[in-house]
């Protein structure tokens, strides 16, 4: 049952275009050398390095503005959503070693509040950028997952994006990571869908 679960299909963000997608909206070639990704929606193995491919698009893949909406959609045929569990949605402006969340779904992350099945309700998330989020043509975009239920996983898709943003600074939270090597561990939640929110609601203030 542990090789089922682990083979089978998860969530996976397809736009913005995920480096490497085969199913993202709007996706420029393929860097050079590299090679499209077919196993995207399963989480980051334990030695894999954040946003599992390193490697940037040479253009990006959407250009947003500070302030401004965006919508985060994901593959339609995707898999297990794990009982919801807890999203974040970042930006990256060192070329995705520290990420700094703009938005969070909490707890019932792809679902509309507590619930023990795969199949997810909610598929994509509108939100909008913080007003003073600065300017770049490299920015990484990412989001991040730790499941309600099953094995203690952390999922992770990137997506390069433009920013026309201000010139200052922007403060927020640092992105929480858990289940990968190195970092806590948030156990299932076994219907406690406060489970683990002490890694969130206490990460330290990071400024890029």
């Amino acid at each position: 049952a542990v090789l089922i679960a682990s083979a089978s299909a998860h969530m996976a963000m397809i736009k913005p275009c995920t480096r490497y997608t085969p199913h993202g909206e709007n996706c420029p070639a393929v860097p050079a050398g590299q090679s499209l990704d077919y196993s995207l929606n399963s989480p980051l193995g334990a030695d894999e390095p954040l946003c599992k491919y390193t490697t940037p698009y040479a253009t990006p893949v959407e250009t947003w503005t500070a302030g401004q909406s965006v919508t985060v959609k994901f593959d339609p045929n995707g898999g297990a959503a794990h009982g919801g569990g807890h999203c974040q949605f970042s930006l990256s402006y060192d070329g995705g070693k520290t990420f700094v969340v703009v938005h969070e779904e909490l707890k019932y992350c792809f679902f509309n509040g507590p619930a023990s099945g795969n199949a997810a309700q909610v598929m994509s998330y509108t939100f909008n950028l913080p007003s003073n989020v600065p300017s770049s043509d490299k920015a990484v975009f990412a989001w991040s997952w730790v499941n309600a239920i099953g094995n203690r996983e952390f999922y992770m898709n990137c997506a390069d994006v433009a920013i026309k943003g201000s010139s200052g600074s922007y403060t927020g939270k640092q992105m929480t990571i858990a289940n990968h090597n190195g970092y806590p561990t948030i156990p299932e939640f076994n219907g406690n869908y406060d489970t683990g929110l002490e890694y969130y609601t206490g990460a330290k203030q990071i400024t890029v």
